[in-house]
């Protein structure tokens, strides 16, 4: 139960931060942070929470990392559901942290996004349907590609969450206007539910796409290299 634990906390780490930052921070009058904060919060959140829990659970905080792991060999089939389980219920704790602090503010009103991903007209930038979807699939591709190979037995040791945390701070820079990013379904579970509406009903291409970058991206990794120990920590010994 400790690394379903370190899930659920984890994963609560990376929402409340990440979102937090561009529900409360991102345009806060006069020192918004903007995209560019918002991008690096959630770069953070990983660095800081694989330091800390990646020697207990792996630190993945996200469906499609747990998928994509195992496609890629690196993560047995018995604990993905345990897993996913944990790091949605820990998002959507987040969520409710997130809503309580922000509906203190007047005018608050999560219907207006709570920073939830969408497409078309809920794009940031009005991007359509596909283009949310090619993005989606192709930044989580290589967001496992570089987890792969950052964890890799011959990659340089420690160095693994400051590789990823960077990774998904340069995938925010470049899919917040499309798609608010999300590249991990449980981020997006997290904040949709407490918008409702058009949140929920453009959730699904959240999990799918995300899912299926995910396995394409460990497989692309397990392509180009010939040898890779199986399963290889973030930090330290799982």
């Amino acid at each position: 139960m400790n690394k379903y634990g370190a899930e659920f906390l984890g994963t609560l780490w990376l929402v409340l931060g990440g979102c937090g930052s561009a529900v409360l921070a991102a345009t806060f009058p006069g020192v918004g942070i903007g995209l560019h904060g918002v991008s690096l919060a959630f770069g953070l959140t990983v660095v800081t929470m694989a330091y800390a829990i990646g020697h207990i659970s792996g630190c993945h905080l996200n469906p499609a990392v747990s998928i994509g792991l195992w496609a890629g060999g690196r993560f047995p089939a018995n604990q993905l559901v345990p897993y996913i389980v944990a790091q949605v219920l820990g998002a959507i704790a987040a969520g409710a942290v997130l809503y309580t602090i922000a509906s203190g503010a007047v005018g608050f009103d999560a219907a207006k996004g709570f920073a939830s991903n969408g497409y078309g007209a809920h794009s940031p930038g009005g991007y359509t349907f596909m283009a949310a979807l090619v993005c989606e699939v192709v930044m989580t591709a290589f967001f496992l590609f570089v987890i792969m190979g950052a964890t890799h037995g011959r990659a340089p040791a420690g160095f693994a969450p400051l590789a990823i945390g960077l990774c998904l701070t340069l995938i925010h820079l470049v899919s917040i206007p499309v798609t608010n990013t999300s590249v991990n379904p449980a981020r997006s579970t997290g904040v949709a539910v407490f918008a409702g509406g058009w949140a929920v009903e453009q959730l699904w291409l959240f999990w799918v796409a995300p899912i299926l970058g995910g396995v394409a991206g460990a497989i692309a990794y397990r392509f180009v290299t010939s040898e890779d120990p199986s399963p290889a920590p973030i930090v330290g010994k799982n």
